[in-house]
């Protein structure tokens, strides 16, 4: 498994009872989404050309409760690709043990500049693909 990101859990991101809290999980998945993306595609071309990466949905599953001081490490997949919206896995393991801490499907467009989710073919698509050939395709 591929890991990008590595985040030291600090007393900041830990609620009352000393854990993780629950919306911290979706800044740490964005941290690695951001990471996979600056590593794999040229974002600033997208930009030049009108597009935007734009996460429409997030359902995430809390496996195991995280304590302050715990090293975790994320991972991003290209799941699922459609028409004109794809499917990203992210998982967050810690790292010590390996035990899966979360994991989140996350759909995502990519919008031009009317603010329209583009169809998901041709060039776009190899792209998009350069995060990884999806697990699942749909739609195609």
């Amino acid at each position: 498994m591929e890991y990008l990101t590595e985040i030291k859990v600090r007393g900041y991101h830990a609620d009352f009872y000393g854990h993780v809290n629950n919306a911290r999980y979706l800044e740490f998945l964005e941290e690695d989404r951001w990471a996979h993306l600056e590593s794999k595609i040229d974002l600033k071309k997208w930009a030049s050309l009108g597009l935007v990466f734009l996460v429409v949905n997030i359902n995430v599953n809390y496996r195991k409760a995280v304590a302050v001081d715990e090293v975790l490490q994320l991972s991003t997949k290209l799941y699922k690709v459609g028409n004109r919206s794809a499917i990203l896995r992210q998982e967050i393991h810690l790292k010590r043990s390996g035990e899966t801490a979360a994991d989140a499907l996350v759909t995502f467009v990519i919008q031009d500049q009317s603010g329209r989710a583009v169809a998901l073919e041709g060039n776009l698509l190899k792209e998009i693909e350069k995060i990884g050939k999806p697990a699942e395709s749909a739609g195609k």
